[in-house]
């Protein structure tokens, strides 16, 4: 997201100086302004490292699972995981992901699932959760129980926004 906004900002900034640029300036300098611009852009977009969090869903804490499985099923969701009887379900419209859960945790949850698509189908090529905990560690975000390094397969960790938001990173693989 921020790597579209920054690229869509440089756009931008490159049709405004180079209108400025054509109205101004010598046909050599215009070439060098874009030339500088350009390296400036891949310059940005280099900088940006792109974390690969896997498939995500909004997780809601529901008072009762049943009227709310037939309120987004209403809305066009279909349940594709989870049972009535452990109390969740995972529903699922076009691209959109929810999971509805009874008695499990206080609060919505952003989900993020390394390792799966949209389907909640493994990938074979993803990003780690411990690789992706180093790297938000790294960056100055505070993560919740750390998980070992030196363990592989399922793990999770939980993380705050500044607004509270709770996030959780969950990896079933």
């Amino acid at each position: 997201m921020k790597k579209t906004i920054l690229t869509v900002a440089a756009v931008a900034s490159a049709f405004v100086l180079g209108y400025l640029n054509h109205t101004h300036a010598s046909p050599a300098t215009q070439e060098d302004s874009r030339t500088d611009l350009s390296a400036y852009i891949t310059q940005l977009e280099e900088e940006i490292e792109e974390l690969k969090l896997g498939a995500f869903s909004v997780s809601l804490s529901v008072k009762d699972l049943k009227a709310s499985k037939r309120f987004y099923e209403n809305m066009g969701f279909s349940m594709i995981g989870g049972a009535l009887e452990y109390n969740y379900v995972i529903l699922k419209n076009e691209t959109a992901v929810i999971g509805l859960f009874q008695g499990m945790f206080e609060g919505n949850i952003l989900t993020f699932n390394p390792g799966w698509d949209q389907n909640g189908e493994n990938i074979d090529s993803f990003e780690d959760v411990r690789v992706i905990q180093e790297k938000l560690s790294e960056k100055g975000i505070e993560v919740g129980d750390q998980i070992d390094a030196t363990t592989t397969g399922p793990a999770s960790f939980v993380l705050t926004d500044p607004d509270g938001n709770v996030i959780f990173l969950d990896q079933h693989r």
